[in-house]
């Protein structure tokens, strides 16, 4: 584990080096103890828990890998009321002591993975002015820094010791760390920068052990702080010079390790040296945060502005000072970790390295599952790769395995024979107890650490027999024994989980010659590949070649993102990247409730409808990471269909990815969130999403309800009847335009009504036409979103106006038309603007130009529709009432002597006149399209009462429109009055005394009274009263609506001719 090339009189070196090799000695030693014998736990059984306590001590991280690999996990903290109870559980099985715990959220506050790390140690064996080490590398100008080191700190003396001193011709003491041992026994760190210095503060115990330490200073404010062992220990600012600005560290520096330069590059002090160990020094061009700061302390290197690496080659070592290899075990024996107190029912802390006893906590129902694959287990499949192996490779019981801790050599070894045996089976489906005893030993692989020096080749066959084996066990013939064990694996996407370890241990293959490294085997592949974000960027796409001829998958970051993450900052960063064909993995997934997307319910148009919900496509996988820290990016994926069986069914699809954290006792589930369609074929999908995780394409499988020729019938009866309705609409607009209809109320509502209607029935003609585009079909979804919105806020003015007739508002006219406006205009430029702003990715339907129904943005236009829908239909009931009421009264009055027949028939005459005639200009025909999921039939009768709303407006506001009419008559009178007088008296007219006799008796011409032509005015509203029972205010045009004398009807106070 060392190598000593020392004297005989080394007593420092030899004691502080010396007791870190027996602590890693006994410590190995220990944990072969620990896992070489096996022990009998006790279980413990609750109404929704099965607890097995382990009497045998481990370390936390052996014991939380023992639960893992069992299929549970290590105790969790209970909660405040379950606390005594759950002690008085164990007091009652005879548990006393201390006990390991899990987080309650699930990540421990610091690494679990531990490295076995060899590095170089220098060995400043007591204080002398000779021994220093120079750094051999040029720093550049630093504006922040962050220095970080293992060090051993000598007990035996109290005064100051210079850890490194950086020094340049401005200032000498430029940077430094130095430190002495207080009376408390407490090393005190202090800091240097610009010859200003830092107070002495305690940071870690002079104890003779291995401690962390890093140091940060930022040129802003002088913020200066100092850590060790991962917690912050000091912080200040203004550690700069005073009255003038901040000035960052120069560079072209000299770096001296274990002396203070009081010259640049020597004149050192023997009372202000180094007496101890160190290593691990590294040096960044800025501040490091409290995460980084812990992976550097794990022995991990982050990448990123580092200027400085630990490198024997770059280190002028002074002939006296001792180099030697040490073996770390990172992060350290400084770690603690949670301990539950049976005794006293109350939380401590301990040390990560301290062996205690634990408890594993299994699910109920996944315990009993385990026990009967257990029991029913013939051992086959076990017992031939144990004699292949001619060792326990797999133990028989799953229960009484022991922590394993594989290095590389034993783990091939055990992936061979277990691939081979596999290949080799007769009967080619697993049982429920062979698969999980595969997964258990697929735990054991993934969790094998690698240390430095191991031969790396044997890494890269370790991942081709791992993928291999992984693809042997998804087989589509093992699909029930998947299905049988998914409550102790907590879901088929545990395999995933797997990999995704397994993929991580490929990244040391990367060097600078070899940037990807690909494993692929049947329905798995995974790649890992080192990027780095220079000039020329492009999009990083992981391509896999599908089973079919000429198809593949394929996902990518897109060179945009590429850029964005260059801008941050970042340099370098490693891909994963992995695939999982069609395989038993999807059907078990389609099988369960797992499928239902979590945020979207399917949604159906009437001519389809839902039956269930399937993965059909691969899984597929990407994660992006700097210095071991994952990176949230958008990525665009396009997966091939993959079910057969459904080929000539409707499907619709739906980009999901699996959320690990949602309904965590499955193992998780199928979300949408963040997820878009972005193209969708008949054998494929692409999609879009803004994070990076497992994703796929569901597929929604529809029955269908309507037969093709129905659809086009329809479509073909929509176009037509949009066309006639959008002419008649601009027939009527015009009218309204040229014939000279006077001004009011009504009639501006009307034109907006009919141009919102118009504009929008002429989009929708031609927005199939747009399909192929997806900008331009993207402009008029939102534009028929808009117009018809519009259309329905100006049927709902229409209802307020005809409440307005029927009910005294008091409100002046210009303030109801203000009012109307901001309704008819304002309300559905809000509601689109906001559903854009909200639901951009998501607004388009996938397959035509208008909103998508498999989303909630639907509800922009339902929503509102179905409000307007309610109003108008309360404004049409309350109409309706007074009518009848009207008529009845009316009836009494002039035909008092009637039979009841003929009254009866008056009302329903009076009824039914105006819902026929106020129904389609309050838009309440659209109630129609609620039922078309019922039947075809009410797919047509909603097409054709819609379709011919613009010719309906036309009959009612123009045709039978008196108003229309009285001018059109005008227009007519006034033209043949001009013709009369140009071409019977062209000279006379103007002169002519019987004009202006005719004037003057008050009785002009009948060619004067047509050019006159007088603009009529509304005729007088009636106000109808009973003694006081009844005073609402009743337009004439209402009235005479129930009047059995005159035929005539009249639309929202519109005079009408007659039909």
């Amino acid at each position: 584990m060392f190598r000593r090339d020392l004297r005989p009189d080394s007593w420092f070196f030899s004691f502080l080096v010396g007791s870190l090799s027996r602590s890693l000695f006994a410590f190995a030693a220990l944990a072969k103890n620990q896992t070489s014998k096996g022990f009998a736990p006790v279980t413990i059984e609750t109404s929704r828990h099965m607890y097995e306590y382990v009497a045998t001590a481990l370390d936390w991280w052996h014991a939380d890998r023992y639960c893992e690999q069992h299929f549970a996990q290590l105790l969790v903290e209970p909660q405040g009321n379950e606390q005594a109870s759950f002690s008085k559980l164990l007091h009652s099985h005879h548990i006393r002591g201390s006990v390991w715990l899990n987080e309650r959220d699930g990540v421990l506050h610091k690494p679990k993975r531990r490295r076995n790390h060899i590095v170089p140690v220098l060995v400043f064996g007591h204080k002398t002015d000779t021994k220093y080490v120079k750094v051999l590398s040029d720093f550049p100008a630093l504006p922040a820094v962050t220095a970080c080191a293992h060090l051993q700190w000598d007990t035996r003396t109290q005064e100051i010791a210079t850890v490194f001193s950086y020094a340049v011709p401005a200032f000498i003491n430029e940077f430094q760390l130095r430190g002495f041992v207080d009376e408390e026994g407490f090393v005190r760190f202090a800091l240097i920068v610009h010859e200003h210095h830092s107070p002495y503060l305690p940071v870690f115990r002079a104890d003779g052990q291995w401690h962390h330490f890093c140091v940060t200073w930022q040129q802003e404010n002088g913020t200066w702080a100092i850590y060790a062992d991962g917690k912050r220990r000091a912080s200040a600012s203004g550690l700069c010079a005073l009255g003038s600005a901040p000035q960052a560290i120069y560079g072209q520096g000299t770096f001296i390790i274990g002396q203070d330069q009081d010259s640049l590059g020597g004149s050192f002090k023997e009372k202000e040296s180094f007496s101890g160990n160190i290593t691990d020094l590294h040096i960044w061009q800025k501040v490091l945060s409290v995460e980084q700061i812990e992976k550097v302390r794990s022995c991990w290197v982050v990448e990123q502005d580092l200027v400085f690496r630990w490198s024997s080659n770059t280190l002028e070592v002074e002939s006296t000072v001792q180099e030697v290899t040490a073996q770390f075990l990172c992060p350290g024996p400084v770690e603690e970790c949670r301990v539950f107190e049976v005794g006293s029912s109350g939380f401590s802390y301990a040390s990560c390295l301290q062996t205690l006893p634990f408890i594993c906590l299994y699910r109920k129902d996944a315990y009993w599952q385990l026990k009967k694959a257990h029991l029913e287990s013939s051992h086959s499949l076990v017992g031939r790769v144990n004699m292949l192996a001619e060792r326990t490779v797999i133990p028989e019981s799953i229960f009484t395995s022991d922590v394993q801790d594989m290095n590389l050599s034993v783990a091939l070894g055990a992936l061979d024979v277990l691939a081979t045996v596999l290949k080799e089976r007769e009967t080619s489906v697993l049982e429920s107890s062979d698969l999980l005893s595969v997964l258990q030993l697929l735990k054991q692989v993934s969790d094998v650490e690698v240390q430095e020096g191991e031969e790396l080749k044997m890494l890269e066959q370790l991942g081709q027999y791992y993928v291999e084996v992984t693809e042997l066990i998804l087989e589509e013939q093992n699909i029930e024994t998947w299905s049988s064990v998914s409550q102790v694996i907590r879901g088929p996407m545990a395999v995933v989980e797997l990999c995704d370890k397994m993929v991580s241990l490929l990244a040391p293959l990367l060097t600078a010659g070899r940037t990807k490294i690909m494993v692929q085997h049947g329905n798995v592949g995974m790649e890992v590949r080192k990027l780095e974000l220079g000039k020329q960027l492009t999009s990083e796409a992981y391509l896999v070649q599908t089973s079919e001829k000429d198809s593949h998958d394929l996902i990518e970051v897109p060179a945009e993102e590429m850029q964005r993450l260059k801008a941050r900052g970042l340099h370098k960063l490693v891909v994963k990247n992995m695939w999982f064909g069609y395989s038993s993995l999807q059907r078990c997934l389609s099988g369960t409730d797992n499928t239902v997307v979590f945020q979207d319910t399917p949604a159906s148009d009437g001519g389809q409808k839902y039956l269930s919900t399937v993965v059909g496509t691969a899984v597929i996988s990407t994660a992006l990471l700097s210095d071991y820290q994952e990176i949230s990016t958008s990525v665009r994926y396009h997966l091939q269909h993959h079910v057969q069986d459904l080929s000539n069914t409707p499907v619709g699809p739906i980009c999901a990815f699996w959320n690990f954290s949602l309904s965590p006792d499955a193992g998780g589930m199928w979300s949408t969130s963040g997820c878009s369609v972005v193209t969708s074929l008949p054998d494929s999908t692409a999609c879009f999403c803004n994070h990076t995780t497992n994703f796929a394409v569901l597929l929604q499988v529809y029955n269908m309800q309507r037969t093709t020729k129905e659809e086009l019938t329809l479509q073909t009866l929509t176009f037509i009847g949009c066309g006639v309705s959008f002419c008649a609409l601009i027939v009527t607009f015009i009218l309204f335009l040229a014939v000279g209809v006077p001004k009011s109320e009504r009639t501006t509502v009307h034109k907006n009504l009919i141009f919102a209607l118009a504009a929008a029935e002429a989009l929708l003609m031609f927005s199939e036409l747009a399909k192929t585009n997806q900008v331009v079909c993207f402009m008029i979804t939102a534009f028929l979103h808009l117009f018809f919105m519009a259309a329905f806020s100006w049927m709902l003015v229409e209802g307020l106006l005809l409440w307005s007739k029927v009910v005294a508002v008091n409100m002046s006219e210009d303030k109801r038309m203000k009012f109307y406006y901001v309704t008819g205009w304002g309300f559905p430029v809000v509601i689109v603007a906001v559903t854009l702003a909200t639901s951009f990715d998501k607004y388009v339907a996938d397959t035509h130009c208008w909103l998508n129904i498999q989303t909630n943005v639907i509800w922009a236009f339902v929503g509102p529709v179905l409000f307007i829908l309610a109003v108008n239909t309360f404004v049409l009931f309350r109409v309706v009432m007074v009518t009848v009421s009207s008529a009845r009264r009316r009836s009494k009055m002039l035909t008092p002597n009637s039979s009841l027949e003929n009254q009866i028939g008056i009302q329903i005459w009076a009824t039914a006149k105006p819902i026929l005639v106020l129904l389609p200009v309050l838009g309440l025909t659209w109630v129609c399209g609620v039922l078309v999921h019922l039947s075809v039939i009410w797919a047509y009768v909603f097409i054709v009462l819609n379709s011919l709303q613009g010719l309906y407006i036309f009959l009612v506001y123009a045709v039978y429109n008196s108003e229309v009419r009285n001018a059109i008559q005008r227009m007519k009178d006034k033209k043949k009055a001009l013709s009369f007088t140009n071409c019977s008296h062209p000279i006379n007219y103007l002169s002519s005394p019987r004009n202006t006799t005719s004037w003057e008796t008050g009785r002009p011409s009948v060619a004067e009274s047509a050019l006159s032509s007088p603009v009529q005015k509304d005729p007088p509203v009636k106000n109808i009263t009973n003694k006081g029972n009844f005073g609402a205010k009743i337009p004439m045009g209402i009235s005479s609506i129930m009047s059995p004398e005159r035929p005539a009807v009249e639309l929202t106070a519109f005079k009408s001719s007659g039909f």
